[in-house]
């Protein structure tokens, strides 16, 4: 893909030197408003949904998309996607609120959390939330809490680890017999046995290898595996399933150089194997579940920043910006690349390599490193692109930084759907005992 086509994926284009997103001037934009600033398009959200979607349609029609939603918690962007009739994956307690908060209904929730609590099994339960878990004892303990509640036993999924895992950094990799998530083969048989024994009587079974893959290929080995263990379940069992859940982990091309993933290859990954075994007719007629957030969130929003100082010290150039790890916490997190251009480059043509990096007091505080770029003036915007996944939601107050606004760009009008943090917000919830007064 050519550099002017991958920004245009995500809706960018310079005219007359000025950066467009999403058809809005982004210097206008940053002018307007307190820079770092969050901005979200929300045509890219809608199409990429549209295009899993359509996807899914063409190969098995009894499918649903659940947004992985610890990508973007924004209220505005579940309304979108509640509108698109998505389903939602929640890996916590407060994210089940926030899509209750948004008009959710529970039916269209699925709570795949990890290391459960009582507490988080009990506000399952009272909210009909249908959840997926990682471990014998968790069935255990889930099963006393229905009993004791008086509530009838729904239904309910385990999560399979394959033990073949991939991702953008081994922190993001979910799959493997060192890795906290799932349950592994050897284990599989005795949870679903021991979960019908305790009078659950409709199942479900999920896996989830890991996020930001690219390559499509690295989806075979994994769901091999998966169908492998569907079909033991069923001869073994007799389990026919409700659904058959994927998981997500569809990443995006972060880097101009990288390609999309290949939606062809991913599906015929997907659906060849899992056709075959609902056509036998052992496993009943499921739903097909994909859990994507990365793949629908993340290139619908940049971050706009400000340059306020340019630093030579006689080794290398330093862009020093507004926004930092506290803003977007990724590039020191995982070593993660976000692409990081200017709002303005009439008139620039010297090409000059700079690390791009925040105002936090740590030296990890780098958004880019050795990057090319039109020579930089203090003062200057620039955007660092695809935040619109693990971007706010991983943000942090961090040096006592209020966090940034988002606003939401709809048919060329823009919404303030996040307002800035203030001084006062950091300290809100803080009390001082009486003889420090």
């Amino acid at each position: 893909m050519n550099y002017i086509d991958w920004l245009s994926r995500k809706d960018l284009e310079y005219r007359d030197g000025g950066l467009y997103f999403a058809n809005l001037n982004t210097l206008g934009i940053a002018e307007k408003f307190r820079t770092p600033i969050y901005i979200i398009n929300e045509k890219t959200i809608r199409k990429r949904y549209r295009e899993l979607k359509d996807t899914l349609n063409s190969g098995y029609k009894k499918n649903k998309i659940y947004f992985a939603v610890k990508s973007n918690t924004n209220l505005s962007i579940l309304k979108i996607l509640v509108s698109e009739r998505s389903n939602f994956d929640c890996s916590s307690t407060g994210e089940i609120h926030a899509c209750l908060s948004s008009g959710i209904s529970p039916e269209r929730i699925i709570y795949t959390g990890n290391m459960f609590t009582n507490n988080d099994f009990k506000f399952a339960i009272d909210n009909d939330i249908l959840t997926n878990l990682d471990s014998y004892s968790q069935l255990i303990r889930l099963a006393n809490l229905y009993e004791k509640n008086g509530k009838d036993k729904r239904i309910l999924s385990f999560r399979f680890n394959p033990e073949f895992g991939a991702g953008h950094h081994p922190h993001t990799i979910t799959a493997g017999k060192e890795i906290k998530f799932g349950i592994l083969e050897n284990q599989m048989i005795k949870v679903y046995s021991k979960a019908r024994d305790l009078g659950f009587k409709k199942f479900g079974i999920h896996q989830h290898i890991g996020s930001g893959i690219i390559n499509a290929k690295d989806y075979e080995k994994p769901i091999e595996k998966f169908i492998t263990i569907i079909e033991k379940l069923s001869s073994q069992l007799g389990i026919q399933f409700e659904f058959v859940d994927f998981g997500g982990g569809l990443g995006i091309p972060y880097r101009p150089e990288q390609d999309p993933l290949d939606l062809n290859i991913y599906s015929e990954i997907v659906f060849t194997r899992f056709k075959e075994i609902v056509e036998k007719g052992e496993i009943g007629e499921p739903f097909l579940f994909i859990e994507p957030g990365r793949y629908i969130s993340a290139e619908s929003s940049i971050i706009l920043t400000q340059i306020n100082t340019i630093k030579d010290n006689g080794y290398k150039l330093f862009a020093g910006l507004d926004a930092g790890f506290n803003t977007l916490i990724r590039p020191t997190m995982y070593g993660s690349y976000h692409h990081i251009i200017n709002c303005n480059e009439k008139h620039k043509k010297k090409i000059l390599k700079y690390d791009i990096v925040g105002p936090i007091c740590e030296s990890g505080d780098v958004l880019g490193k050795d990057r090319e770029l039109p020579e930089l003036n203090e003062g200057d915007y620039l955007a660092i692109l695809d935040a619109g996944a693990y971007g706010y939601t991983m943000s942090s107050p961090y040096n006592s930084r209020p966090r940034p606004a988002e606003l939401l760009i709809n048919d060329g009008n823009l919404y303030k759907i996040r307002n800035e943090e203030t001084f006062d917000d950091l300290i809100r919830n803080q009390t001082v005992p009486d003889y420090l007064k």
